[in-house]
C-alpha cells in the first residue's frame, strides 16, 4: 500500500530556483579540485570545438556560432548550476532540429542568422518560465520510445544530410529539405555530379577516424583527424585534387546579436522554440540523472532547467546556437575527474582562447572530413539495445516507437516530437484512466472470490478506490459506480478512497451526477478513508453538504480500518437494523493478489 509520498507531485509556481549558485560554488572552492576541473575542462574544450562547427555544419548557420555558442553556454552553465553532471552547448538534437524547422518555414539562408537569436530566446525564456513552474516533474510521462525514436530519426537525417557534403554534389538552387525523404530524393537526382576528390578525402578521414577510434579512444580523436586530413588535402593540392573548405572563425564576428521582436516571427516560430525548449530538457536531464545516479549524488532538475534557460538566452545575445545537456561533453567532463561547476567555466574561457588562437586555421579543414565526422556521430546516436528494447517490451512501445521514426523521417522534426509525446501522453492516460471494478464475496469458509450468483437479500458494497481520481479517469469511474447498482437489493455503496491521492474538478463533478443519481433511485452513498487534502477538495467544491457531513469518515493515520468501521455503522443505521449482506469491490489485479 503506498503513502503520500510514493505518489509523484504536481507542479506548483513555487520559487525554488537558486538565482546565482556560483556563491556555493566559490564557497565550496577546493584547490584538490582544480586539478580534476582543469583536466576535465582541457578535454571537453578539445571536443566541444570541433563539435562546435559540427552542429553548426549540421544546423547550416555560420560554424561560429556552434563555437561562440559552446564557450558562452559553458560559462553561463557554471554560474547557474548546482552540480558538474551537465555540461551545456549545441547538441546534435537540437542542431538537426533546427536544421529541419528552418527548411519546413522556407527560411532562407540570409532569414536564418536574422531569426535565430529569437529562436533561442524563446527557448530559454520557456525553459526559464518551465523551471519556475516545477514542471520537470512531468517529463515522467513522454517516454523512452518518443526519445529513442526521436533520435534515430534525427541520425538518420544528420546522416543523409552531410551525404551530400562527403560526395561534393550540391541540390538545384532553390530546393529546401526538411526531411529524410525529400534529403534521399534530391540527393539520387544530384548523384551525376558526384565530385570523387570529395569522396577521396572523406575516405582518408574516415580511415583515419576508424583507425584512431579503435587504437586511442580516449584521446580528442576528432579535433586529430581534422589536423590530419587537413595536412593531407594540403599535400595533395599541388596534385590537382582540391575540395571546398570551411571558413576562418574570427573573434571579431562575435558579436552582440539581440532578438528583433515581431509578432509574426514569434508566432511562426513559437513551436520550433518550444520543441527545442522541450528536447533539451529531456537530453541534459536524462544525462545529468545517469551520472548524478553513478556517481551517488542528486540532479536539482529545476535549478539544471532554470541554467538552460539562462545559458539560451545568453547564446541568444551573444551569437550563439540552442544549448542542451551535452551527452558526449557531459560524460567526457565527469570521466575526466571534474569536481564542480567550475569546470565549465575553465571549458568556456578555453574555447575562447582556442577560437582565438586557431580560428584562423580552420580555413585549411576540408569539409568533407567534418562531413564524415558529423555521420560518425549521427551513427554514434543510433543505439541498437534501445531500439531492440522499446520494440520488444510492449505493443503500446513499440507503436509510439514507430510512429515518432516514422514521423521523423517524412515530416519536420519538430511536428515529429510533438506527435510522439502527445501519443506517449495519450497511451498513459488510457492506462491509467481505465479502472475496472470486480464485485469479490466471501464464501462459507471466508475467501475471497469473485461473486456470480444473485442477490437475495440486501446488501451493503464496499469498492476500493485505487489511484488517482483525474479527468482522464472520471468517465469510467462514474460509469463502473452505477453499473454497482444494477440490482434492486444493492442499497448502501461505501466509497473507500484512502489509496486516493488525487480528486480534480471533473471527478467532483462526476461524483455529484453519481449522488445525485443515487438519491433518485432511493440509494445510498458513504465515503470513508478520506484524506485531507481530497477532503478539502469535497469541502470547498460543496461535495460535502450535498452528500451530508454523516455520510463521510475522514482517514485516521493511526487505524486505517477505522473510518470503514465507521461507515459500516452508519449502513447499519440507515438500514434500521435489516439483515443485509456484505460484498467488496477491488481492482481485479488486487484480487488476484488476495485469492
Amino acid at each position: 500500500m503506498g503513502t503520500t509520498s510514493d505518489k509523484p507531485k504536481l507542479p506548483s509556481l513555487t520559487l525554488n530556483i537558486d538565482p546565482i549558485p556560483l556563491h556555493a560554488s566559490i564557497r565550496g572552492f577546493r584547490f584538490s579540485h582544480l586539478g580534476g576541473d582543469l583536466s576535465a575542462a582541457v578535454n571537453v574544450a578539445l571536443l566541444a570545438f570541433p563539435q562546435g562547427m559540427a552542429y553548426a555544419l549540421i544546423a547550416g548557420i555560420p560554424l561560429h556560432y556552434g563555437i561562440f555558442g559552446s564557450a558562452v553556454a559553458a560559462v553561463l552553465g557554471s554560474l547557474f548550476a548546482r552540480s558538474h553532471y551537465i555540461t551545456l552547448g549545441p547538441t546534435n538534437a537540437t542542431s538537426v532540429l533546427l536544421l529541419s524547422a528552418f527548411a519546413a518555414l522556407q527560411i532562407s539562408d540570409e532569414q536564418k542568422l536574422h531569426l535565430l537569436p529569437l529562436i533561442v530566446f524563446l527557448s530559454g525564456l520557456f525553459l526559464i518560465i518551465g523551471a519556475l513552474a516545477r514542471v520537470t516533474t512531468l517529463i515522467q510521462y513522454i517516454s523512452k520510445s518518443v526519445i529513442t525514436g526521436y533520435i534515430t530519426a534525427a541520425a538518420v537525417l544528420i546522416i543523409s544530410n552531410q551525404f551530400k557534403n562527403v560526395v561534393g554534389i550540391r541540390f538545384a538552387d532553390g530546393v529546401e529539405v526538411s526531411t529524410f525523404l525529400q534529403v534521399f530524393y534530391h540527393s539520387i537526382r544530384a548523384m551525376p555530379a558526384v565530385n570523387w576528390h570529395s569522396v577521396l578525402i572523406a575516405s582518408i578521414a574516415a580511415i583515419c577516424y576508424v583507425l584512431l577510434v579503435s587504437r586511442v579512444p580516449r584521446l580528442p580523436n576528432v579535433a586529430i583527424v581534422l589536423v590530419i586530413v587537413s595536412l593531407a588535402t594540403l599535400a595533395l593540392e599541388p596534385l590537382g585534387i582540391r575540395v571546398d573548405k570551411l571558413d576562418a572563425i574570427r573573434l571579431d564576428a562575435w558579436a552582440f546579436t539581440p532578438p528583433v521582436w515581431d509578432f509574426h516571427n514569434i508566432r511562426m516560430l513559437v513551436g520550433t522554440a518550444m520543441a527545442i525548449a522541450i528536447l533539451s530538457l529531456l537530453e541534459g536531464t536524462s544525462i545529468g540523472k545517469s551520472l548524478a545516479a553513478r556517481s551517488g549524488g542528486k540532479l536539482d532538475t529545476d535549478q539544471e532547467m532554470f541554467n538552460m534557460g539562462v545559458a539560451n538566452i545568453g547564446c541568444s545575445l551573444f551569437s550563439g546556437m540552442p544549448a542542451s545537456g551535452s551527452l558526449t561533453r557531459s560524460m567526457l567532463n565527469w570521466k575526466s575527474g571534474a569536481r564542480s561547476p567550475l569546470s565549465s567555466l575553465y571549458t568556456g574561457i578555453l574555447i575562447v582562447i582556442a577560437a582565438y588562437l586557431l580560428g584562423p586555421f580552420v580555413s585549411y579543414v576540408p569539409k568533407p572530413a567534418l562531413a564524415v565526422l558529423v555521420i560518425s556521430i549521427g551513427i554514434s546516436l543510433i543505439n541498437r539495445h534501445q531500439i531492440f528494447v522499446v520494440t520488444h517490451s510492449t505493443g503500446s512501445d513499440k507503436l509510439v516507437f514507430y510512429i515518432t521514426l516514422v514521423a521523423g523521417l517524412s515530416m519536420p522534426l519538430d511536428m515529429a516530437i510533438v506527435l510522439g509525446t502527445g501519443l506517449s501522453i495519450y497511451l498513459f492516460l488510457k492506462k491509467a484512466a481505465r479502472p475496472e471494478l470486480v464485485e469479490y464475496a466471501f464464501n462459507e469458509e471466508g475467501h475471497l472470490l469473485r461473486r456470480h450468483q444473485e442477490r437475495e437479500v440486501l446488501e451493503i458494497s464496499i469498492v476500493h478506490v485505487e489511484g488517482d481520481l483525474f479527468f482522464g479517469s472520471a468517465e469510467l469511474f462514474r460509469d463502473q459506480i452505477r453499473r454497482v447498482f444494477e440490482e434492486e437489493n444493492l442499497k448502501i455503496l461505501v466509497l473507500r478512497m484512502k489509496n486516493a491521492y488525487i480528486l480534480d474538478a471533473t471527478c467532483v463533478l462526476a461524483l455529484e451526477e453519481l449522488i445525485q443519481y443515487m438519491k433518485e433511485n432511493q440509494r445510498y452513498l458513504l465515503i470513508s478513508g478520506v484524506r485531507s487534502k481530497i477532503y478539502e477538495v469535497l469541502e470547498r467544491s460543496g461535495v460535502i453538504e450535498a452528500l451530508g457531513s454523516e455520510n463521510i469518515f475522514r482517514e485516521d493515520p493511526e487505524n486505517p480500518t477505522y473510518s470503514t468501521a465507521q461507515a459500516m455503522r452508519r449502513a447499519q443505521q440507515i438500514l434500521g437494523g435489516r439483515e443485509a449482506n456484505v460484498t467488496i469491490y477491488v481492482n481485479p489485479e488486487t484480487a488476484r493478489d488476495e485469492e
